[in-house]
């Protein structure tokens, strides 16, 4: 096996290694738990305790059809800054296939009876394993990469922002696991500041031929769709070459971005927009918002108490922060937060984005901020139906004049409610982040809306809160 396509398969072996472990781990577990734990005490035992090697024996027969069933939605392929909580809901999903065809084989098997206490366990504890096994997968794939190990070789095509995004992105966070060899563009960057410090490869049509000399894996494009007829060319010349092509969209590109075709008698239609979420659909997402946002604020509670008493002792000023903003339809509502700057801060100003190191904020609203405390009370904007728990965030009516007409499709935000998190956030774009990076998150958000989704931004924003370092 090539150097090169090393990289390829030590973290998928590693992952095949890692489910056959824990989904035997699980059924042992699950037979434990049934038949030898406390849990014995509230469910007894009444037909005696089967013998432990068939529920082993069964694994064996088993652990082939999960791999199978994992590896049909591509869960093996070789991944690269994968946290937990985007495999998450795809392992339950997973899982809970894979159990139902145990199950069925089961039923009609009669030389060993199974306990159905055991695959109820089952279900949890092969999750709950599988999970474990998979971070701790993640971190070491981290670990691998922070010390040069295991990099995927790629090249940048392009020297616009987008390009130079890509290359801060990448040199930044080494856990990413690329190594970035340099760039191609039709000329050396000039006004990209990071991206001169990248070596310059040469014209892109020079990529085909020095595939093999760079050792790449990917080229990383990120082109207008003015300079789409060189990306043409250069995929034409890359024929019969094994390299993987990965294309950031532009503007453009977002706009078409859910192109769907629909067929009426035989009459094909480009349908180029559709509604977000479908009745039943607003009907789940709001059941979701209320279920979570109520057992949010009785937990709650009592910090929000000492919140509040923090705030009023610490600074002049009601404890509670009262602002319009614009939500779903245009429409606009009052947002609730807890008050973390001072109460004259924009009396000489006027309305000012909030910044790095602003010296409006109080001593307490800097760590409601770097926390997203301050955003508990946005949990009755959700009651009242006038938010999501999840949705772009929403913006005050004197930015979003401005924003209408300088960002494209800016204000297809607001086709679903605003949410007290979004997949921008969780993405790192808080804080003063460029708009139009933002409004593109918020997009992609709103055209592909499922609830499995909204868990995942759920699960991401714990994280980030926990460790992000950009909320301000």
């Amino acid at each position: 096996m090539s150097q090169q396509r090393r990289n390829d398969f030590l973290i998928p072996l590693l992952a095949v290694v890692s489910d056959i472990t824990a989904i035997e781990a699980a059924f042992l577990l699950s037979y434990w738990l049934r038949f030898y734990s406390p849990l014995t005490s509230i469910f007894e035992v009444t037909r005696g305790v089967p013998p432990l090697s068939g529920y082993i024996t069964s694994s064996i027969v088993f652990i082939p059809m999960w791999l199978a069933v994992f590896q049909s939605r591509r869960m093996y392929g070789a991944r690269r800054n994968s946290h937990l909580s985007d495999e998450f809901f795809a392992i339950v999903r997973l899982v809970s296939i894979g159990l139902l065809m145990i199950m069925s084989a089961t039923f009609f098997y009669r030389g060993f009876s199974y306990s159905r206490g055991v695959f109820i366990l089952l279900w949890g504890t092969s999750i709950a394993t599988i999970a474990t096994g998979r971070f701790l997968i993640m971190e070491f794939e981290k670990f691998l990469y922070r010390h040069g190990r295991e990099l995927k070789t790629v090249a940048i095509v392009g020297s616009n922002e987008t390009a130079d995004a890509i290359y801060s992105l990448f040199i930044s966070h080494p856990s990413l696991g690329f190594e970035i060899v340099g760039y191609y563009a039709d000329a050396p960057a000039s006004s990209s500041q990071n991206l001169r410090q990248a070596k310059y490869l040469g014209h892109i049509k020079s990529l085909p031929n020095d595939i093999a000399v760079y050792r790449l894996q990917a080229a990383l494009i990120a082109l207008s769709y003015k300079e789409h007829p060189q990306l043409l060319e250069m995929i034409r010349d890359a024929e019969g070459l094994n390299i993987e092509l990965m294309m950031v969209p532009d503007m453009l590109d977002m706009m078409t971005s859910r192109i769907r075709i629909q067929d009426v008698e035989g009459v094909p239609f480009i349908k180029i927009k559709e509604i977000p979420l479908s009745t039943w659909n607003r009907i789940t997402k709001r059941g979701f918002d209320l279920a979570v946002s109520a057992i949010i604020l009785v937990l709650a509670l009592p910090l929000d108490v000492i919140l509040a008493i923090i705030i009023k002792l610490t600074s002049p000023g009601p404890v509670f922060f009262v602002q319009q903003r614009i939500g779903l339809d245009g429409k606009t509502f009052d947002l609730y937060k807890f008050r973390t700057m001072r109460s004259d801060a924009e009396d000489s100003t006027g309305p000012v984005r909030a910044r790095k190191g602003d010296n409006r904020v109080t001593p307490i609203g800097r760590i409601l901020r770097r926390t997203s405390l301050d955003e508990l009370p946005q949990l009755w904007n959700v009651l009242k139906g006038q938010m999501s728990v999840v949705g772009p965030r929403p913006e005050r009516p004197f930015f979003v004049e401005q924003f209408r007409g300088k960002i494209p499709r800016y204000l297809e935000r607001h086709r679903v409610k605003s949410g007290m998190t979004g997949w921008a956030q969780v993405n790192g774009l808080r804080g003063d982040a460029p708009i139009d990076e933002r409004t593109k998150y918020d997009i992609y958000y709103v055209e592909n809306w499922s609830l499995v989704f909204d868990m995942k931004i759920i699960l991401k924003t714990i994280r980030a809160v926990v460790f992000g370092k950009d909320a301000y």
